[in-house]
């Protein structure tokens, strides 16, 4: 058995390319959709993803300026600068790019950021939204894998699905955006006992846990859904790897995301769209 491919690279593609129309259309009322980031001077992976983003972003017609946080910036002055923000008008989304500088306070920057222009999805009150099944913006990991299953048809729908990962931008969120699909869904992590039985019993298999293919093709149940959140570098080995290992995983698996080219893709789009639709509510 070989797995179908999730691919998100494409997917990606054809949204870019529907964000360029819609945002042509808002272009000609006088609105052009803008999305800030404020990100780590001091981390080159960061500052290597906000390029992307902001190379897509351009592509699409977007606007937004990125703003470096450095060990020298205050906690007051990363609250003032979301404040400066939240209050333009001409400012449709704003994003904190993780990892903040240690010394400081990220959740107290996420709460001052709020729901309104979160377009990543990921401040407490965005998530309030997503538990209370409230409008808002979702967090765009999640969001990419969702629109992915969409794409390609797949009905979760009274399915067994386990996502591996509870952080509050890929793990809780994913398990609550599957749980709205109708599956049925069990968070599991790293200290979970017999992992590995629990994820053969999955239909749909998110991993998302942080650990270079940890989950291999003997843990998958014949034929599942296998969505892989997880980057991560291996010493010798040139790119990056998922959380699952993707050779023996897709002789198992019936789809599967690979890494690079999966989940990736599907984040940055979705967070464009997310910014897009906050631009288009602007006229609403």
């Amino acid at each position: 058995m070989s797995s179908q491919i999730l691919d998100g690279l494409a997917l990606s593609k054809i949204v870019r390319e529907q964000l360029a129309i819609r945002v042509a259309a808002l272009a000609e009322k006088g609105v052009i959709p803008r999305l800030d980031v404020l990100v780590a001077a001091q981390d080159p992976a960061s500052l290597s993803y906000v390029r992307m983003k902001r190379n897509w972003a351009a592509k699409a017609g977007m606007a937004g300026d990125s703003y470096e946080i450095n060990e020298n910036t205050s906690q007051q002055e990363l609250i003032d600068k979301i404040g400066e923000l939240n209050s333009n008008p001409l400012v449709h989304g704003i994003l904190l790019q993780h990892p903040l500088p240690k010394h400081l306070d990220e959740n107290e920057a996420l709460m001052a950021l709020g729901a309104e222009k979160d377009v990543d999805g990921i401040t407490p009150q965005s998530l309030g939204r997503l538990v209370a099944d409230l409008p808002g913006f979702r967090c765009a990991t999640p969001l990419g894998m969702m629109k992915l299953l969409e794409h390609h048809g797949i009905n979760i729908q009274g399915k067994r699905a386990v996502v591996i990962g509870r952080s509050v931008i890929v793990g809780k969120p994913a398990a609550l955006m599957l749980l709205q699909k109708h599956a049925t869904v069990t968070i599991a992590h790293s200290r979970t006992e017999n992992l590995a039985d629990l994820c053969r019993e999955a239909d749909v298999l998110v991993a998302a846990v942080g650990r270079a293919e940890m989950v291999k093709g003997d843990w998958i149940k014949p034929g599942a859904i296998v969505i892989d959140a997880g980057y991560n570098k291996i010493e010798g080995r040139k790119g990056d790897v998922g959380d699952v290992e993707f050779a023996t995983a897709s002789e198992v698996a019936g789809w599967i995301t690979p890494v690079p080219g999966g989940v990736g893709p599907m984040t940055v789009a979705s967070l464009l769209s997310n910014a897009v639709d906050s631009a288009e509510a602007t006229l609403a």
